[in-house]
């Protein structure tokens, strides 16, 4: 049952005396955190946990189940516990901390007057998560950072629920100030949780990708404790700055997109922040931005304290696309040639995996530059190639003709084949067109801000795929607009009963050796009840949502459109557990421990861009209680 605030006087002195104690010797053994939605900063999203292992993760139980009453949009949200305590944002963005033993409401906040923002909430409104800070002292301060997407960053105290008053404008930086442009009409908001290093909040903003005009993507750093902007980094860099002449002329100015949409990974011990940066506005033309149009695309790591650029890498020139870069690298460490090297990993929408020096941006495999094909839309310059690396092998598939057909059944077979021949098929960075292009891997990857976790024990990475071709086409747009072309909507290619048209999987999870930059195991991930019954394998399902690993040998994750949740053996990929959930679970989940018991809770609200049907639900799982 949800506890409101007001009414649980008792839960809250006993939340308080929970949080403000020492914790002892003999707590520690029975308490383990997630402590931001990577878990650690690096975001590997692996924890050390063994209560839950390959041999009883069958014998899983619901342990609790809360809800938010919100079940009108999705929810994205990983869930963070710090000390017995949960931390989640809600669908319509509350923030809620909840007793991680049993789902009990402890207190609630509502960034908005009245329910309703004033402004424009960018993406829809989606949240993955919030951030949480301390002064590291027992009695000290305990903040949750909230960063929501209609432009607003909260400082909330962790202990209350209430804002910090010395933060901002009474707890509320306002993230339209200190922009020097009228974003009033824009969308422009965080949708992934802060990063936290030191005592800097970094924040990275969806903002709108044309083809009109579009805010500024720039990652921001502000005061922890004042909320006062300490840097802005310049993601289309400015005249004088390093990258402005990948950009033909003044195509710079004014130029939307470019944005660490997807979060951030920290490496506290140097100091340092990385982010996978998204395409540069508008997604599918660019002919009024010639050149390789830095940093669009590029993996990229800044000094946390100044926001100085360390290194770049940009795995797509001149994106055409959409194919951003969705989410963060993962900070892992790997072993070449007996040698330990610290890297960062970055998963692309484009299906490949690239593995950086994590220091130096040097890629720890080989990588081409490979021709490309020209376009020839009107006053288009595409890139004439495009990075590929040696190592690891493509994640998905990258083309489609007519031997990728779909094989499901010969009436499938022949539709495709039909509405094939009024397309342009073909490989990877094949450019879009006025009479319709596939494109393949499609605007949902490959990977998506889903992301990966990593295995520090093997030095596998596993993260979850899609196979679904698009069409872009592109249309005139009219010369009463200030721009040459538009995109005939996100379309995906489908038979004539709404399958992808390509060949299964669908939908997959892999896991690579990024020692050896070699797959070791890939399984589709998901299936269509009523094609299994038809006696098809499982195909996999479009899927969003993320992997996490333990050490007691499991992979978990729920992302696919059948609306499980799966344990997978990370040895082999085979399932070991599924449950179906009472509505998709389109986030990541976590684990952590309270009173020795490990939980692992997954938001189940449905929705979202699968678009099947919503909920409002947070289940935690556990082994059955043996307390007395």
């Amino acid at each position: 049952m949800n506890l409101k605030l007001i009414l649980v006087p008792l839960a809250l002195s006993i939340l308080l005396a929970t949080v403000q104690a020492p914790t002892t010797a003999q707590e520690s053994l029975t308490t383990a955190n997630w402590i931001s939605v990577g878990n650690d900063r690096g975001c590997m999203r692996y924890s050390e946990m063994t209560q839950i292992n390959r041999q009883n993760v069958d014998q899983l139980e619901v342990a609790w189940v809360y809800r938010t009453g919100e079940g009108d949009k999705t929810c994205e949200c990983t869930p963070i516990v710090i000390d017995g305590v949960m931390y989640i944002t809600t669908n319509h963005l509350r923030v809620c901390a909840l007793d991680a033993r049993n789902g009990n409401e402890l207190w609630s906040f509502d960034p908005f007057e009245n329910g309703k923002s004033k402004w424009r909430l960018a993406s829809g409104g989606v949240n993955r998560g919030v951030a949480y800070w301390s002064d590291g002292k027992p009695d000290g301060q305990r903040r949750i950072l909230h960063g929501t997407s209609d432009g607003q960053l909260f400082s909330i105290d962790a202990r209350t629920g209430r804002l910090d008053k010395g933060f901002g404008d009474s707890g509320v930086k306002n993230l339209r100030a200190d922009i020097q442009r009228d974003l009033s009409k824009m969308p422009y908001g965080p949708t992934s949780a802060p990063a936290i290093c030191g005592d800097v909040v970094i924040l990275g903003f969806s903002c709108g990708e044309g083809p009109g005009p579009a805010a500024p993507g720039d990652i921001r750093a502000f005061d922890v404790h004042t909320g006062e902007q300490l840097w802005r980094f310049h993601t289309v860099p400015r005249p004088g700055e390093f990258g402005n002449e990948t950009w033909e002329g003044d195509s710079w100015r004014g130029r939307g997109g470019a944005n660490a949409w997807g979060g951030f990974s920290v490496d506290q011990q140097r100091g340092m922040i990385f982010a996978g940066l998204g395409s540069a506005a508008f997604d599918f033309y660019g002919g009024d931005r010639e050149g390789q149009n830095l940093f669009a695309n590029c993996t990229i790591a800044l000094d946390a304290k100044t926001g100085e650029r360390v290194w770049h890498f940009q795995t797509l020139h001149h994106d055409l696309w959409d194919h951003d870069l969705p989410v963060y690298p993962n900070l892992v460490t790997v072993t070449r040639n007996g040698k330990k090297i610290d890297a960062a990993a970055q998963v692309t929408k484009t299906g490949y995996v690239f593995v950086f020096d994590r220091e130096t941006g040097r890629p720890l495999f080989e990588v081409k530059e490979i021709p490309a094909l020209k376009s020839d839309v009107p006053g288009e310059k595409s890139w004439p190639t495009q990075p590929v690396p040696v190592k690891p092998p493509p994640i998905s598939k990258l083309k489609f003709d007519e031997e990728d057909v779909s094989n499901i059944s010969e009436a499938a077979r022949k539709h495709v084949l039909k509405e094939l021949k009024k397309l342009r098929p073909g490989g990877d960075f094949n450019p879009p067109s006025l009479e319709g292009t596939i494109a393949m891997p499609g605007f949902h990857g490959g990977a998506t801000w889903s992301g990966a976790s990593f295995d520090p024990e093997t030095g596998w990475l596993y993260v979850n795929s899609n196979n679904i071709p698009n069409i872009i086409t592109l249309t005139p747009a009219g010369i009463e607009k200030p721009f040459p072309f538009d995109v005939k909507g996100y379309v995906k290619f489908r038979d004539q009963d709404g399958y992808p048209a390509i060949k299964p999987p669908w939908g997959m999870l892999s896991a690579i050796d990024l020692n050896r930059g070699e797959l070791v195991w890939q399984v589709p991930l998901g299936e269509f009840a009523e094609l299994t019954k038809l006696g098809i394998p499982p195909t996999g399902t479009e899927n969003f949502g993320g992997t996490i690993t333990t050490a007691g040998g499991l992979v978990l994750i729920g992302a696919s459109k059948d609306e499980k949740f799966r344990a997978f053996d990370k040895q082999t990929g085979k399932i070991l557990w599924e449950t179906k959930l009472p509505a998709g679970g389109y986030a990541t989940p976590s684990t952590y421990m309270v009173a020795g018991r490990q939980y692992v809770v997954i938001a189940a609200c449905g929705g979202g861009k699968p678009g099947t049907k919503s909920g409002d639900t947070f289940i935690a799982f556990a082994l059955p209680d043996q307390s007395p």
